[in-house]
C-alpha cells in the first residue's frame, strides 16, 4: 500500500491551504484515514482522522478551523485548512489503516511528509 500526499506550502497566518492524500496499491479495505504532524523539536501528534463510517476526530488546537472529508470509493483523503497560524507549521504526514488482498488483518501505512509552513 502506497500513500501519497499532496498540497503543502508557504502560507501567510490566516490563509488556507488544502492537502490530500491518495492509497493505491491491492488494498483490501480502508477503515481510518487521517493526519498527523511534527513541527521541529516536537512529538508527532494527531491532526485529524475520518473512519470509514465517517466519524471524525480533531486536534482540539484545529477544531472550527481544520476539516477533513474523504471518498473512501477511490481511497483518498482531504485536509481543508482555514486560518492557518505559525504554530501550524510542520510536516504533515497522511496515514491509512488498511487491510491488503491476501494479507490477513488491518495494518498502518504511511505517506511521506508534505511541509506546512505559516510564517508572513
Amino acid at each position: 500500500v502506497q500513500l501519497q500526499a499532496s498540497g503543502g506550502g508557504l502560507v501567510q497566518p490566516g490563509g488556507s491551504l488544502r492537502l490530500s492524500c491518495a492509497a493505491s496499491g491491492s488494498i483490501l479495505s480502508i477503515n481510518d484515514m487521517g493526519w498527523y504532524r511534527q513541527a521541529p523539536g516536537k512529538q508527532r501528534e494527531l491532526v485529524a482522522r475520518i473512519t470509514s463510517g465517517g466519524s471524525t476526530n480533531y486536534a482540539d488546537s484545529v477544531k472550527g478551523r481544520f476539516a477533513i472529508t474523504t471518498n473512501y470509493a477511490n481511497n483518498t483523503v482531504w485536509l481543508q485548512m482555514n486560518s492557518l497560524k505559525p504554530e501550524d507549521t510542520a510536516a504533515y504526514y497522511c496515514y491509512a489503516v488498511a487491510a491488503r488482498r491476501g494479507v490477513l488483518g488491518f495494518f498502518d501505512y504511511w505517506g511521506q511528509g508534505t511541509l506546512v509552513t505559516v510564517s508572513s
